[in-house]
């Protein structure tokens, strides 16, 4: 049992076996002992220790050991955090694909031929049918960078004899994100807004006939069969809006980022600069009995969004998805007034009614002297409801917490009184 123990090793010396350590060295290994009925596997004993040499470089051989104490100084690797432009690369939100269904299999074309019965009729049976091409709504899947741009069905298997009919070929399954859009010659065909929830992009061919279903009064030999047919074959445009409860608006640098970090576990990148934020960013609050509330930030918007100025509309369709908004306004700005009315604007010439969602003004970087002062202001300029806070050191935060679990009871109850059933992440 003591020569099925592996020795442990220390600093200078190796126990090899049975034997034993010095002293000062037997203080270690209570730590990493194993007992097996009471006794230990292995006792220390006044024997002949052998040195060990030490490898180049002069450094002592790593303390390696199962023992629980030591695995807890193991170094875990960390994951590798990618830039906000490197993210650019992964994160696509539309995609032209050209998908074509599975060809028909051909009929057969036999006779049926048995011992001292040379004619016995035709047995040729028809061909399978082609696979279709579907989309499929995962929620796994955040972005359409996965999506080929060609997919050709299975096709299906030819006829055999004895009215043998051939397999339909398989089902292929492209999975794409929930929220995608699908046109076709600008016309949206499809809305896949649920998981799980699938479309048929292309339909597959027919199989063919074999010269049995041409058999007749008439025709008692036929010759005759038929090919498969080919597979649907179409050009569609995947666009990607994001389902998120709520969206993050607001002008560069007002802290919508620096904001979603604080609330959640997403890490969008924050800087001193403007348009730090390239790609629209999910986050999730969690609270206590489980409901999990999704949060969007959207790159930030300038004057003239909807003509296409700064990331221009590119970004604006992910906000048509999101049940209430949350307005994020610096206070530390003369007249922050002015960028919730432009905000607003922006909205409403992108599409009508898109403003008038059930929101919250957020005015943030409440830390500063002269956010203090322009406060007041700005709840006199406007009348929705303002929630003042700092994303920075998290002052306030939970005001905004509870505000934004009534917006979603509310989006909750709305949805249950229209027979809906509310998006859940």
């Amino acid at each position: 049992m003591a020569a099925a123990v592996s020795a442990v090793l220390l600093p200078r010396w190796a126990v090899l076996g049975g034997r034993a350590v010095p002293a000062a060295a037997s203080a270690m290994l209570p730590r990493c002992w194993a007992v097996l009925g009471g006794r230990p596997l292995w006792r220390p004993a006044p024997l002949l220790l052998r040195p060990v040499p030490l490898p180049a470089g002069g450094r002592q051989p790593t303390f390696s050991t199962t023992c629980a104490r030591c695995s807890k100084n193991r170094r875990l690797r960390q994951k590798r955090v990618l830039s906000e432009r490197k993210l650019t690369r992964y994160f696509v939100d539309h995609r032209k694909v050209r998908v074509v269904g599975g060809q028909g299999g051909g009929g057969g074309h036999s006779f049926y031929s048995e011992p001292r019965k040379i004619f016995g009729g035709p047995d040729g049976g028809n061909g399978g049918d082609g696979g279709h091409v579907i989309l499929k709504a995962d929620q796994q899947v955040k972005s359409l960078s996965s999506v080929l741009p060609f997919y050709q069905g299975f096709h299906g298997e030819k006829g055999g004899s004895k009215n043998c009919y051939g397999a339909n070929g398989a089902y292929m399954y492209v999975k794409v994100p929930v929220g995608t859009l699908v046109k076709e010659d600008g016309k949206v065909v499809a809305d896949l807004t649920q998981h799980g929830e699938e479309y048929v992009a292309a339909y597959g061919g027919a199989g063919g006939k074999g010269n049995r279903f041409f058999l007749s009064n008439e025709n008692r030999a036929p010759i005759l069969f038929t090919p498969g047919e080919p597979g649907q074959e179409r050009v569609l445009h995947l666009e990607l809006k994001t389902t998120a409860h709520a969206g993050l608006v607001g002008f560069p640098n007002a802290g919508k980022s620096s904001l979603l970090r604080a609330i959640s576990r997403a890490k969008p990148a924050v800087a001193a600069y403007p348009f730090t934020t390239l790609n629209p960013h999910v986050g999730i609050v969690h609270y206590q009995d489980y409901e999990q509330v999704a949060v969007a930030d959207i790159p930030g918007l300038i004057k003239g969004a909807h003509q296409n100025r700064g990331l221009g509309m590119a970004f604006l369709r992910h906000i048509e998805r999101c049940r209430f908004l949350l307005y994020v306004v610096d206070l530390s700005v003369s007249q922050p007034w002015i960028q919730l009315q432009d905000l607003k604007y922006e909205l409403e010439q992108y599409k009508k009614g898109l403003s008038e969602r059930p929101c919250v003004v957020i005015g943030n970087k409440i830390d500063l002297a002269q956010s203090r002062i322009n406060l007041p202001l700005l709840k006199e300029q406007i009348d929705d409801r303002v929630i003042a806070l700092s994303a920075l050191t998290g002052d306030n935060l939970e005001e905004l917490f509870l505000h934004l679990r009534e917006l979603y009871d509310n989006y909750v109850k709305t949805e249950q009184s229209r027979g809906q059933s509310p998006v859940k992440w």
